[in-house]
């Protein structure tokens, strides 16, 4: 049976991106609930609206996507977040996959690409295109900053932390099975196990683990 549509709050400080984005996911069946101008009213909205995802732009005045992602998450953990981006290797897109945004978009985004972004991470899911995440994560990971969303590691049985480390490398399911010889359901059992003892999200936040702990690194 299909999931049904989440429902859906836009967030940019431009009108016109706001109005298309509205116009695009209403004709595909996507109820959009609300929109805001900024950060703080973001937060209100979400509040108030209590959405199933959130298209959140990264860069408006006053109180940024960033920070208002990581009120909406302190308050509502499952609310996803889909960030909003003119630019793929942003560091504040990283920083937003480190504070629980479950993907991003460029706002240069097909019509039919934005619904099926927002129906896929409606349903729990990371979206993530492994090529773009994995170069923003190795752009980003390793600097003056210190980690974003470290966990301790001891937790984890030794399948566990290969598990984690191909996700790192941004293996999917199938291909995670593939590898290591296993069945689909044997898989998804290990993320869940290890998404739960790191208290991670979803493969957004294990892809930013996974180099952050440098278990994964950019040479490998």
């Amino acid at each position: 049976m299909t999931p049904p549509a989440p429902r859906v709050l836009i967030v940019d400080d431009q009108e016109l991106i706001r109005t298309g984005f509205r116009m695009i996911l209403t004709a595909r069946g996507i109820e959009v609930v609300g929109e805001a101008a900024d950060g703080a009213a973001a937060v209100d909205a979400e509040r108030r609206l209590e959405p199933d995802v959130v298209l959140m732009d990264i860069r408006m005045p006053g109180v940024d996507g960033i920070e208002a992602t990581r009120r909406i998450l302190a308050r509502h953990p499952r609310c996803r977040i889909l960030m909003l981006t003119t630019f793929d290797l942003d560091r504040y897109v990283y920083t937003a996959l480190a504070a629980g945004a479950s993907g991003f978009l460029l706002k240069d985004v097909t019509a039919d690409h934005l619904a099926a972004a927002v129906r896929l991470v409606g349903t729990g899911d990371a979206l993530l295109a492994p090529s773009i995440t994995r170069r923003l994560v190795e752009r980003f990971a390793v600097g003056e900053q210190p980690p974003a969303v470290h966990r301790d590691l001891a937790h984890l049985t030794p399948r566990e932390l290969e598990v984690l480390t191909l996700l790192g490398r941004g293996l999917s399911n199938t291909e995670l099975a593939e590898t290591l010889t296993l069945s689909e359901a044997t898989v998804k059992t290990h993320v869940a196990r290890i998404f739960a003892k790191l208290e991670l999200r979803d493969r957004a936040q294990a892809v930013v683990l996974a180099y952050e702990t440098g278990l994964v690194t950019p040479s490998g």
